[in-house]
């Protein structure tokens, strides 16, 4: 029997990194029946009205990707991470060693929430890695070793460009979840990301969920530009039968 269809619409996270909640709700509401993934992160932290807002979003029948990138000792993480559980996000970022991240493990339980590590971020290229002390290792090396890290701590994907996915999907054996940012449709600009892919090649080569926010809410038309991007998500996944629609 053949796999089901994939569809784009639920692999497709729009970040909501707007200057309020209020922008943000708007922008949502612009995008309502085309995207039900919607990613919070950093910029609306601490914005007031940030938790109701998350509340809202799944309230809604939509999934929340929380994009804090958790970064602290294995206790404090394991403490953190239980929290997030009670928001009932589906998707969390964390970053750090080993034990960090089976502390997180720990916290999420058996709950359904998936948990992302961080390897290297899209705006970052190999003069940013040795900046941090990794002058002898290329970008794909430090991804790699990152994921390598990830998957044996029991994470269930990592965050990376398309240019490292069909890398991770190898080395973990399709175990891992590939989650890419720094998506930027034909034509569009890079803005500040260095590591950058179009939604087709990204499933091409085996992303699992796109991240897009810029080409999509910093253009007049947020839905039109979201319904593009769908179109050619949608088509790469078709041409693309080896990938589960279970993840």
């Amino acid at each position: 029997m053949p796999a089901p269809r994939i569809e784009a619409k639920d692999r497709l996270i729009v970040a909501l990194d707007l200057e309020s909640v209020d922008a943000a709700r708007r922008m949502v509401r612009q995008l309502e029946g085309a995207v039900t993934f919607f990613k919070v992160g950093l910029v609306l932290q601490m914005a007031p009205g940030a938790e109701t807002f998350i509340q809202d979003l799944i309230k809604s029948g939509n999934r929340v990707f929380l994009d804090y990138k958790y970064y602290d000792i294995a206790a404090t993480m394991k403490k953190a991470v239980a929290r997030v559980v009670d928001l009932g996000v589906s998707f969390l970022t964390i970053h750090g060693s080993s034990s960090v991240i089976r502390g997180a493990v720990e916290g999420r339980g058996t709950s359904d929430l998936k948990l992302f590590t961080v390897t290297v971020l899209t705006s970052m290229d190999k003069a940013d890695i040795a900046e941090l002390g990794y002058a002898e290792h290329s970008v794909e090396e430090l991804v790699l070793f990152r994921a390598r890290k990830a998957l044996a701590a029991g994470c269930d994907g990592v965050i990376a460009s398309g240019r490292e996915a069909s890398a991770i999907k190898a080395l973990s054996n399709d175990r891992l979840l590939v989650v890419v940012p720094g998506i930027r449709p034909d034509g569009s600009p890079e803005d500040d990301q260095k590591r950058t892919v179009t939604p087709g090649e990204a499933i091409a080569v085996g992303a699992d969920y796109l991240v897009v926010g810029r080409p999509i809410t910093g253009k007049p038309d947020p839905r039109a530009n979201a319904g593009a991007i769908l179109e050619e998500m949608q088509r790469a996944f078709d041409q693309s039968p080896a990938l589960s629609a279970s993840q």
